[in-house]
């Protein structure tokens, strides 16, 4: 496993300060030109055991991730996932989408958080205290869980999902840009699951209707 370790000091300053509850939130497909935005939002107890798993998302393998999700949801005093769909990405773009399922994320831990880590985002709608930085997954640990845990949702969806749509190997790419998807794209043409405001598939739309294609 490569990449910085996360740690637990701001959890544990929050917790010294007398908050119990801190959520660390992040998500997975934000970029991707089709499926949902995925996030994920986790509380852990100051007295969690220790996690030596817990890593951005992207350093890990599939076969890590699975593990380390199935440890953390054991042992999370609450975890939620939340999803947008990829009509709402195209009808308030992919940072209001994000929001959305943070926020859906939240409503499904059962508990009130009194503080929030954050990936990059805040939530101006969320009447939470709350923290954002850059690559917060590779630097606090609550916030590791979460890109875990939404990676792996999101996954395990796009894994779901793709034989309905043969010749896209969604299994494979899970939405994502790759050489494989464009061809697909091209080939087939958009799918329900696209995200028609991305320019890629836009421009494929554009061409297809320019052909009359239906």
């Amino acid at each position: 496993m490569s990449g910085p370790w996360p740690t637990w000091e701001t959890e544990r300053a929050l917790w010294a300060r007398g908050l119990r509850w801190v959520a660390g939130l992040d998500e997975a497909g934000r970029g991707a030109w089709a499926g949902p935005v995925t996030a994920a939002a986790v509380v852990f107890a100051p007295a969690t055991p220790p996690l030596p798993c817990l890593r951005d998302s992207k350093a890990l393998s599939p076969r890590q991730r699975e593990a380390c999700a199935a440890r953390i949801r054991a042992v999370a005093a609450a975890w939620a996932v939340g999803w947008a769909a990829p009509h709402e990405v195209d009808a308030v773009g992919v940072v209001e989408a994000t929001r959305r399922a943070m926020q859906r994320a939240l409503a499904g831990l059962g508990l009130t958080p009194e503080h929030l880590l954050l990936d990059h985002l805040r939530l101006p709608a969320v009447a939470v205290p709350q923290w954002a930085r850059a690559k917060a997954d590779a630097h606090w640990a609550s916030v590791a869980a979460a890109s875990i845990l939404a990676k792996v949702a999101r996954d395990a969806y796009m894994r779901a999902v793709s034989p309905a749509f043969p010749g896209f190997a969604f299994g494979r790419h899970k939405g994502y840009g790759t050489a494989l998807h464009r061809a697909a794209l091209l080939r087939f043409g958009p799918t329900p699951l696209h995200r028609r405001s991305f320019r890629p598939v836009a421009q494929q739309a554009a061409a297809e209707a320019a052909l009359g294609v239906p």
